[in-house]
């Protein structure tokens, strides 16, 4: 079933962006969106609904794939509360240096990897690559420690 849903979900992906792009003009990648949605809340953009809608659908698909496929994700909601305060403020300083990472690639995996890369972008390629070497020599330092 793993494989299935590996390749259920890649092709969901692709249609997703297709149909975004499509109906949009918009790439979808996942930071651009979520910035959209936090300058739509600060009063500095227009047309903001489709950008939660789109981040709710993120979420809501998870419940849904759990109430259907009864699988629970490694870690949920219920896991923060058993959290140390130093994990909680590892996390908390990873997501930080995510969103400075994002800013400072002009997009987020989702957005380079897989919707920059279907249109042929240099720039994506170069931050794709980045990013795979990036989280494998990351991987690899803390194997070692």
């Amino acid at each position: 079933m793993t494989f299935l849903s590996a390749i259920l979900g890649g092709v969901l992906i692709g249609l997703a962006a297709v149909w975004m792009y499509g109906s949009l003009g918009r790439i979808a990648g996942i930071s651009g969106i979520a910035g959209r949605a936090w300058r739509g809340l600060m009063g500095r953009e227009t047309r903001v609904a489709w950008p939660w809608i789109f981040m709710v659908g993120l979420g809501l698909g998870g419940w849904l794939a759990y109430a259907i496929l009864g699988t629970r994700p490694a870690v949920g909601l219920t896991d923060l509360g058993h959290m140390q305060l130093e994990q909680f403020l590892t996390l908390g300083l990873a997501g930080v240096l995510v969103g400075i990472g994002t800013r400072m690639g002009s997009g987020c995996t989702s957005g380079h990897g897989v919707c920059g890369l279907s249109r042929f972008s240099v720039r994506s390629l170069a931050a794709t690559v980045t990013f795979l070497l990036v989280g494998m020599l990351t991987a690899t330092g803390l194997g070692w420690l």
